[in-house]
């Protein structure tokens, strides 16, 4: 180890190296990606296939079908489902975690090739791959500018009968809310309509308006892969054609439709060399104008041209509304905005706040416009990393107190406690910048008496600032997961340090200088000190290569502690004996503590007198128990199965039932409400409207309301969007903490509405889609869809408890089926053509289907470009007959005999009904029930209750006869892959750190003695988490299951520290076991109550501190936490007990006598007693 002579001998190399590390670490923190989360994601290919008009039961059987033909065998994929529902079909394949998405795209698109055909009004299907970032990180909403407070005083002084209603307008920061209070108080006054904005302002049909403005702006700032607008109407070129005009000129809707397709084309024309000059031929007429479209020629009857404006007007106009935004009362258009993969969401938000700015500024505000941002993902994640880095503020401060407390305690240092911990904590509560006079207070404290303590902590920053520099090279980004590993680390950064330290002093107390000191101090236990380290990072080894999505969420943190912990590695080698040869004055021998041993050092303060005594004491009475335990044969029995049960017993008891990702408290609740099939937009509208007027009185609430008075939080934002076949809502809390309480209010507004489901949720922080998250979903699959839907409606209502006098399997649960009428039949008109008096009109089915689209809907012959921009061509026949289905039979048709005839005499019309959507799982017709639990029900405790009360039953009833099957899916079916996956990860784990010890011990029999003492760790994990419990409800998710994988690399720390040191003195000191053993446990309860306080106080703010977060890592730390604390206490009893045993048992076995490096002689052949053993604290 000739390194470590180099090293302190060339401090300024070494200096250097630090330099660099900290300036490419600095480096790397600005340019790593902050996210709130790693990208978590199970991989998938998406298929859509467009076919307008279409019925669900044509697209399954038209598109779908064939699609899934071909796509069964695709390579890779684990799970196969489609939806078809009215002119969309969509397939969703799922592929094994790690597949690489570019060569699946290419897999799945060669198999669709392979498709025959499509009907001919299909569009090609589109592929599009799942991406974690695909979330909207920030939403935008479009409406009215508000008048300006100059311009409400101004109002006010005109009428001061109103100023009372006035100051409560202006009293609030919300500009929605606002403009609401203004028009309620204008039907009352209508002289405050010129505070309003002008009539002729619709904000709906702004939506081009907003695409080319605001979504093009927001596109182009750097970072957002994608920006969406949702309402508003969409343009369309309308030809409206008159039908007597057209049927007098002997003129269909067919010959209009293929008149307007043909001709709107531009048509390459060739080129020609003339001269010089080279001149390219077009043939022009594509659709550019409106009078263009009128000008076409429909037809030459009796010598003169017919015309489209002979029959029909052409307007610019707008579809019909397919989806509608809105906030406190008022109509709007909401924007939103995703990230694209691996960008800066921090960065990515700045600029999108500057382009609203931007946006607000130059365009819309002269046009008495605005955009407000309703939800900032950063909130959430600023707060979050925020609390973080405080816990790992305070987490190092405590860690330094603990530090000089053990190795300088004294007068100076109880003086300079408090200072420390005041700084640190005012550096949380008033200022982070608070945080550099407490670095101050350290650093002085150890130039002028804890030098020791200052040589040891300059382990936690270099550690930490280089960890940055690993994680970046790795490509992962900064997020709450890999911060709070940073976090766990930090107590156990200084443990390498601290037996290198303590060797150090231990050879400089004796009469050595700083150099010789540092240099064989160091030498001594190096190679100790990289076998401890490597048992703590060993067993992240299995987590790192773990697939599952629970796996991404652990390598971040897996990394951050190995990285952290294998670079205090290096720092204790290097940069500590570098810094103790310098840092040490040269003093007699008997000036310094021998830290580390168990002797009180000779002193003159009273108060380090005192605290030695009290150790002294405790590890008089730790070594006496183990005295009287050391007697008997029986005693030591005793004790050994005594802790064994109370350990198995224990964890037995408390173990708490399983749950899967924590949800996280994002300041976000989604109500959705789904109404019978059928429902049109305005009626979806009146539901939406009836939701708002029931949240109106936490929404509408003032600085001085009485909040008391409400059963829920405030809330700061509410908006809905009817869309598709729902309403859905976004509701945001005043205070972003207590945004999970605004579930029950917005369930209890949603529900209760006749013939509908709903369902409130928090948004989650892992799962993506409006209905997912922490859900079970029962899968029905089976060949009758008829069927399917009786045994789906019997566990929706076993479920939920709706069969009269039966009580629901989950109380406080919410259902909601997939499809979501549940065989409630969708209304469908039906037309058959009487084929008879169809074809003496000469009219085709396909001529009378187009004929009844044009007076119903319009129809789609061609594209139209406004400005750039394409848009639908629509013919339509105005809207006297698509008011009701009573007035459709008496539709007029044109026929080409001139005539117009109701579409009663050419076909057949009846009401009827179909599906609304029909869904497939692995090509099988499926319904599925999503049931989420309350959060005071575990996903484990969820999926027993539906299947023994729920699945079983229908099992055994027989209803599944006949190629019927019924599955949990879902959250549920990944909770049971991560719980499988991270039970072998935990076993390979344990096997992983034995093996480790017996190469380290040369022995099979020791390091079973210490691995037995893991499950002391385990059960004072689950009581560690059983005591956050009464507290604050925890389940025991996956992360937190983590923890259990953290305590095997940690809690056999201590025990491999007395067996090594009780081995170390039957070897060297011809020692007895007993009395070797209880000279092990009497040396080494300082550094064992040392290393371990360090680590606890270390990660003991990631428990404590509540916060935005802080639900993500608690758990973790709370197992941890009370392992650490219950192995210690127990484990000084326990192993020397244990090890007792085992000596006897097998007394004939030869304890290895050779040399290691770290138990070599001295120069004058004095043998040296290893340091407080390194095995133990790494």
């Amino acid at each position: 180890m000739q390194l470590v002579d180099s090293f302190v001998r060339n401090p300024v190399k070494v200096t250097v190296g630090v330099l660099l590390v900290t300036l490419f670490g600095l480096v790397a923190l600005l340019r790593m990606p902050m996210q709130l989360t790693p990208e978590v994601e199970t991989p998938t290919v998406s298929i859509e296939t467009r076919w307008p008009g279409a019925s669900p039961q044509e697209i399954e059987q038209e598109i779908i079908v064939e699609q899934e033909e071909q796509l069964k065998g695709v390579e890779g994929a684990t799970k196969l489902s489609s939806e078809s529902s009215d002119s969309v079909g969509k397939i969703t394949i799922e592929f094994a975690v790690g597949t690489d998405m570019d060569q699946a795209i290419l897999k799945v698109n060669s198999r669709l090739q392979q498709v025959r055909e499509y009907p001919e009004e299909a569009d090609q299907p589109v592929l599009t791959t799942s991406d974690a970032a695909a979330r909207a990180i920030a939403w935008f909403i479009l409406s009215a500018l508000p008048p300006t407070h100059e311009r409400i005083e101004q109002f006010t002084s005109e009428h001061p009968e109103l100023s009372t209603q006035m100051a409560r307008i202006q009293s609030t920061d919300n500009s929605g809310l606002m403009m609401l209070r203004l028009r309620n108080l204008a039907v009352e006054h209508p002289e405050v309509t010129e505070l309003l904005p002008p009539a002729e302002l619709e904000i709906p049909k702004l939506r081009r308006f907003a695409e080319d403005e605001i979504e093009a702006r927001f596109e182009r700032v750097t970072g957002v892969s994608q920006s969406n607008v949702i309402g508003g109407l969409e343009d369309e070129m309308q030809v409206v054609v008159n039908l007597e005009q057209l049927a007098a000129r002997q003129l269909t809707l067919t010959e209009v439709r293929d008149v307007l397709r043909s001709q709107n084309r531009d048509t390459s024309a060739g080129n020609l060399d003339d001269g010089k000059r080279r001149y390219v031929f077009r043939a022009l007429n594509q659709f550019r104008t409106p009078q263009q479209v009128e000008n076409q020629l429909l037809a030459v009857r009796d010598g003169r041209p017919i015309y489209v404006r002979d029959v029909a007007t052409v307007e610019l106009g707008y579809k019909k509304a397919e989806g509608l935004v809105r906030r406190f009362g008022d109509d709007s258009i909401a924007i939103n905005c995703e990230r694209a993969g691996g960008a800066n969401v921090i960065d990515v938000m700045a600029g999108l706040r500057a382009a609203c700015e931007e946006v607000n500024r130059d365009i819309l505000h002269p046009r008495g416009l605005m955009l407000t941002q309703v939800y900032d993902e950063t909130d959430y994640i600023n707060s979050s990393v925020d609390l973080v880095q405080q816990n790992i503020l305070i987490g190092g401060a405590l860690t330094m107190i603990v530090l000089m407390v053990f190795l300088h305690m004294g007068v100076p240092t109880l003086l300079s406690i408090p200072l420390i911990l005041a700084t640190a904590l005012a550096s949380v509560y008033i200022s982070p910048w608070i945080f550099v006079l407490c670095l101050a207070l350290v650093i002085g404290a150890g130039f002028a008496f804890a030098r020791g303590a200052l040589v040891v902590g300059l382990a936690i920053p270099v550690s930490i600032v280089g960890t940055f520099l690993i994680l970046g090279g790795l490509g992962r980004s900064l997020n709450v997961i890999s911060l709070a590993g940073l976090a766990f680390a930090v107590g156990m950064l200084v443990d390498n340090a601290v037996v290198v330290l303590e060797n150090i002093y231990r050879r400089y107390s004796m009469g050595e200088d700083p150099f010789t000191a540092a240099v064989r101090g160091t030498q001594e236990v190096w190679g100790a000190v990289v076998s401890s380290t490597l048992t703590t990072i060993a067993v992240f080894l299995p987590v790192v290569f773990m697939e599952e999505e629970a796996g991404q969420l652990f390598r971040d943190i897996a990394i951050a502690i190995t990285a952290a912990v294998g670079l205090s590695l290096v720092v204790s080698v290097t940069l500590i004996p570098t810094a103790a040869a310098r840092l040490f004055r040269r003093r007699a021998a008997d000036d310094l503590p021998e830290l580390g041993s168990a002797e009180a050092p000779q002193t003159t303060s009273k108060v380090a007198q005192a605290f030695n005594r009290f150790g002294a004491r405790f590890g008089g009475l730790i070594v006496g128990i183990n005295d009287i335990i050391q007697r008997s044969y029986t005693l030591q029995v005793a004790t050994v199965c005594l802790l064994v049960g109370l350990a198995v017993g224990v964890s037995y008891l408390l173990w708490p039932r399983v749950e899967y990702l924590p949800n996280g408290n994002r300041n976000l609740v989604m109500g959705i409400v789904i109404p019978p099939p059928g429902y049109n937009i305005d009626k979806l509208m009146a539901l939406g409207e009836k939701v708002e007027g029931k949240l109106q009185p936490y929404w509408d609430i003032d600085k001085d309301t009485d909040l008391s008075q409400l059963d829920g939080p405030a809330i700061q934002d509410f908006f809905f969007v009817v869309r598709g076949r729902q309403v859905f809502m976004g509701v945001r809390a005043k205070d972003p903490l207590k945004s999970a309480e605004l579930v029950p209010v917005i369930q209890k507004a949603v529900g209760g509405m006749p013939d509908t489901f709903a369902i409130a949720k928090q948004t989650s922080l892992f799962e993506r889609g409006l209905t997912a998250g922490r859900t079970v979903d029962v899968e029905i699959v089976g060949p009758d869809i008829d069927r399917l839907v009786a045994v789906g409606g019997q566990v929706f209502a076993k479920t939920l408890g709706t069969i009269p006098g039966s009580e629901p399997v989950i109380p406080g649960a919410q259902a909601q089926p997939a499809p979501p009428s549940l065989g409630l039949p969708s209304p469908e008109v039906h037309i058959e053509p009487k084929l008879i008096h169809s074809a003496e009109m000469e009219m085709s089915a396909t001529d009378i289907g187009f004929a009844v689209d044009t007076i119903i809907d319009g129809a789609y012959v061609s594209d139209y470009f406004l400005g750039g921009k394409k848009i639908d061509l629509t013919v339509m026949a105005g809207d006297a007959f698509n008011k009701s289905t009573g007035n459709l039979a008496s539709a007029p048709i044109a026929v080409p005999s001139g005539q117009l005839v109701s579409l009663d005499a050419l076909a057949d019309v009846s009401i009827s009904s179909g599906p609304e959507q029909i869904n497939h799982r692995e090509r099988q017709r499926a319904v599925t029930i999503q049931v989420t639990p309350p959060p005071n029900v575990a996903l484990e405790d969820a999926m027993s209750l539906i299947d023994t009360q729920i699945v079983q039953p229908i099992r055994e009833s027989g209803q599944l006869d006949g190629g019927y099957r019924i599955a949990l899916a879902g959250t549920a079916d990944k909770l049971s892959q991560a719980w499988k996956a991270l039970r072998f990860n935990v076993l390979l784990a344990v096997i992983i750190t034995y093996l480790l010890m017996a190469a380290l011990f040369e022995s099979w029999m020791y390091p079973l003695v210490i691995i037995l003492s893991v499950p002391l760790g385990a059960a004072g994990g689950v009581i560690g988490l059983a005591i956050l419990n009464l507290f604050i409800l925890q389940p025991l998710d996956v992360l937190t299951m983590l923890g259990f994988v953290v305590l095997i690399g940690t809690v056999v720390n201590n025990p491999i520290l007395i067996v090594h040191q009780t081995l170390n003195h039957m070897r060297f000191d011809e020692m007895a076991p007993r009395e070797a053993i209880l000279e092990s446990v009497r040396t080494r309860i300082r550094p064992i109550f040392m290393t371990t306080t360090t680590t606890v106080l270390g990660l003991a703010p990631l428990v404590l501190f509540p916060g935005a977060g802080s639900e993500l890592y608690r758990g973790l730390g709370s197992v941890v936490l009370g392992g650490l604390v219950v192995s210690t206490i127990f484990t000084l009893v326990f192993v020397p007990t244990l090890l007792r045993l085992a000596l006897e048992m097998f007394g004939g076995v030869k304890i290895p006598h050779e040399h290691h490096a770290w138990e070599h002689e001295t120069a004058d052949d004095t043998v040296i007693d290893p340091a407080p053993s390194p095995l133990g604290v790494g």
